[in-house]
């Protein structure tokens, strides 16, 4: 059975700053270092928001250990999702015309080749480096399973053909039951890794079940938290959405989801995407790293391999 490894979704939101990071562990390098000595992997956020520059990408990879591995979130205009017009490149900023709110939400087809160009040459140092896992292309919540949807997802795979695609999909048409079997022939043709969600029990439409299933070597869990009172409301931030400490048993429940998706796998990873803090008696906790520590617990009492070892 492969490894389970453990991280979180960024290693520099707020909960981790003010909550996790020791004083003195102020700046950016000492931050990845210190979260490099306790995980060996990590997803990478921001880059949803904004390319990075490689020269950024290089210190990334140069500040953590051999064997750690980054994950790196797809830029918002491949997944479907505006953009704000200041975060573009600048040559489609010369080009793309921003609305009134100094957004771009549709762009031609070539201008976001250009997008995955430039992300492709962001990446490349992580590459280089043997430190590069998946590519997560979390599409947006209006992505419905329908052809055009399907010829997309095809299109933008040609322009990562070398690289391992990590799909989350935000809409519950993808699962009902009449699409699943398709949806997931349909990422295994292609060589993408279906991302299997622990998230809120809702009916909501930009909600999916968990549907654990394994469509490429890579296997790959992300924890959003349960809170459906907050999942959907207007002008709340992501750190309200996320907000979630698991509990023992709930935990105990992905065990066997667990030991099936890791038996089955290459690779296999886990990462809390829950990034707020809940306060206790000794001061507030990070909820990410304390899900994360906490499921590898339950994990290893059941016998399945972890990272990092709990103790």
């Amino acid at each position: 059975m492969t490894v389970i490894r453990l991280g979180t979704c960024s290693f520099a939101d707020e909960a981790l700053m003010k909550a996790w990071y020791p004083r003195g562990v102020s700046s950016g390098e000492a931050r990845l270092r210190y979260y490099g000595e306790r995980f060996d992997t990590v997803e990478i956020d921001s880059t949803f928001y904004r390319l990075q520059p490689p020269e950024t990408t290089a210190k990334w990879a140069e500040r953590v250990p051999e064997g750690f591995i980054f994950h790196v979130k797809a830029f918002a205009p491949m997944t479907r999702h505006g953009v704000k017009h200041e975060a573009l490149p600048g040559p489609l900023q010369k080009v793309l015309e921003p609305d009134e709110r100094g957004r771009v939400e549709r762009m031609p087809r070539e201008a976001r080749a250009e997008v995955f160009a430039a992300f492709r040459e962001m990446i490349q140092p992580l590459r280089a480096a043997g430190k590069l896992g998946g590519i997560l292309m979390q599409m947006a919540p209006y992505v419905v399973f329908k052809e055009r949807s399907l010829e997309y997802l095809e299109w933008a795979r040609a322009q990562l053909v070398e690289y391992a695609v990590l799909v989350e999909f935000r809409h519950r048409s993808w699962f009902e039951e009449e699409n699943r079997v398709d949806t997931l022939s349909f990422l295994e043709r292609n060589g993408f890794a279906n991302v299997v969600v622990d998230a809120p029990r809702s009916d909501a439409r930009n909600l999916i079940p968990t549907v654990v299933a394994l469509t490429s070597p890579v296997a790959y869990v992300r924890f959003h938290g349960r809170n459906a009172k907050t999942w959907n409301v207007r002008g709340g931030s992501a750190a309200d959405r996320f907000d979630y400490l698991y509990d023992e048993d709930e935990l105990r429940g992905w065990v066997e989801p667990m030991r099936e998706l890791a038996g089955g796998a290459r690779e296999a990873y886990v990462l809390m995407n829950t990034n707020a803090r809940t306060p206790s008696s000794r001061g507030d906790i990070a909820q990410g790293p304390a899900n994360a520590y906490a499921l590898a617990a339950v994990l290893a009492d059941y016998g399945l391999p972890v990272s990092p070892q709990p103790g």
